[in-house]
């Protein structure tokens, strides 16, 4: 007797990498994600084991790409540095991210937030801060007790997890690294390099000119038969 053969079939499942919707809505919020996740990268530029994106797909749950949220930056500590399409976190150890960063548009609606809050409260979000820079109004949660929990008073908090501090002034928010200094735009950071550039070539002039003075020096004192070296 011959076995039937039984013909099976296995659908791959395709996580894709975009949504379909826009990383931000105007040039004010598409500012404020830049800021965050360059200077959250520059933070941890020199640590291999920290990864920081912006507007990257988190899919928590192998076997299921409807569930998946977009932060507008996160942070996942202990997850390697590299290009991704997707933070697919069953590749990623089981680590989700971390702390995530929201900045508001007037397009986001009070509904939407409450969804994405409850996606973070439930997929393992340690931090999580919104900012609406048209109202200059912050918020953060973070987990205690296994849930994430309202922040009472957010205006001068510094997070657990990046030791960054917040500081919530009368027309705008402003961020500042352990080591006391603030975030930065790109242009105000390249401003500073330029600027330090500049005094360190000021200084090189400086001390160029200070030599061809010492050697004009010691070449007219050996013409009047003084040797400049026991002076």
């Amino acid at each position: 007797m011959v076995a039937p053969i039984l013909n099976s079939t296995t659908t791959e499942i395709i996580y894709p990498d975009c949504d379909g919707n826009p990383m931000s809505d105007n040039t004010k919020q598409f500012r404020w994600i830049v800021t965050i996740k360059e200077n959250l990268e520059l933070l941890y530029a020199e640590n291999p084991d920290v990864f920081v994106a912006g507007d990257l797909l988190w899919y928590p749950v192998e076997g299921n790409n409807t569930i998946r949220q977009a932060p507008d930056i996160m942070v996942a500590s202990g997850r390697p540095k590299g290009d991704r399409g997707s933070y697919q976190q069953w590749k990623e150890a089981g680590v989700p991210p971390q702390v995530v960063f929201e900045i508001l548009s007037p397009g986001n609606r009070l509904a939407e937030m409450q969804r994405k809050l409850s996606f973070y409260d439930r997929y393992g979000v340690t931090e999580y801060y919104i900012y609406d820079p048209d109202r200059t109004d912050f918020a953060g949660w973070m987990r205690t007790d296994g849930r994430l929990e309202s922040i009472e008073e957010p205006q001068s908090w510094v997070s657990p997890q990046l030791g960054i501090r917040f500081s919530l002034e009368p027309d705008t928010l402003q961020i500042y690294r352990p080591d006391g200094q603030p975030f930065l735009s790109f242009v105000e950071l390249d401003l500073l390099r330029q600027a330090a550039e500049q005094r360190a070539n000021t200084a090189e002039q400086r001390a160029n000119t200070a030599e061809q003075r010492a050697a004009i020096l010691a070449a007219k004192l050996q013409e009047l038969g003084i040797d400049p070296t026991n002076l």
